[in-house]
């Protein structure tokens, strides 16, 4: 497997207008275990440095240098770190409906996280590489598309797997639910449980323990907080947050940047 240098700069966020909204973070160093998530979109990740390690609910996926790491839209993960031990990586967020649309309109879903492909990396590192320079955006979405074409019909099924999160006991009450102000207690008292029951009894059917799950929908709404210039001090008192730091510091948590290294400022 062929090696490749990272740039050692500090982490940053990328996002285009193109692809259907591409995102893409490079991370540099990162040692900060990610909590249990998930994501909308498909996490392809390139590992450059490190072993890069993914909890999935039946197993533990580990990624070294070298490596494609993939999750799928709604795949509840978590990344935790051995002591002294950091990963260098850049993970394209790539929309379902760009994935589909390069897989011939087909839906599409990785059975394999961690692909060791040598050509598939050296195409996925170089179009990094185009995407950070500023490349012209028409032919980059071209071969994007020829790539993700690529490793959708090499390591794709046609056969989505059931979505991690919004499901079952806990579908209605995930949809109306107010999020922003969200109490355990008052969540158990709608079912007739204790806390303790809805906590087992949400983690199994969600994958992730209340606390988690909606620090993490906050933390997603105010992605668009931060797009529409709110300041993070009015985003963390209208989420419910104690005030900027202690949402700067969940932020990062989840993402692996700071809600400015987010918006580029």
């Amino acid at each position: 497997m062929a090696r490749f240098s990272v740039d050692q700069a500090p982490s940053k966020y990328y996002k285009f207008a193109f692809c259907d909204g591409l995102e893409a973070l490079s991370v540099n160093n990162h040692q900060t275990p990610f909590p249990a998530h998930f994501h909308p979109t498909f996490n392809i990740t390139l590992v450059y440095a490190g072993t890069f390690n993914t909890q999935l609910t039946d197993k533990m996926v580990l990624a070294p240098s070298g490596n494609i790491l993939i999750t799928n839209p709604e795949e509840i993960h978590a990344n935790p770190f051995p002591k002294d031990s950091s990963v260098s990586f850049f993970t394209f967020y790539i929309s379902r409906s760009f994935l589909e649309y390069c897989n011939l309109g087909k839906p599409v879903v990785f059975r394999q996280n961690a692909i060791d492909d040598a050509a598939s990396f050296t195409s996925l590192h170089l179009l990094s590489l185009k995407l950070v320079m500023g490349h012209d955006f028409l032919v980059l979405e071209n071969e994007l598309r020829i790539t993700l074409s690529a490793l959708a019909a090499k390591y794709g099924s046609e056969h989505p797997r059931e979505p991690a999160g919004e499901h079952l006991l806990f579908r209605e009450m995930l949809s109306d639910y107010d999020f922003e102000k969200f109490s355990l207690a008052d969540a158990a008292k709608t079912f007739g449980i204790d806390k303790y029951k809805f906590i087992r009894l949400f983690k199994a059917q969600t994958g992730l323990t209340p606390n988690n799950y909606f620090i993490y929908r906050r933390i997603e709404k105010s992605k668009a907080m931060l797009a529409e210039g709110q300041d993070l001090l009015s985003i963390a008192i209208d989420l419910g947050f104690y005030d900027a730091a202690h949402y700067c510091n969940h932020f990062k948590k989840f993402t692996g940047v700071s809600p400015t290294g987010y918006t580029g400022g």
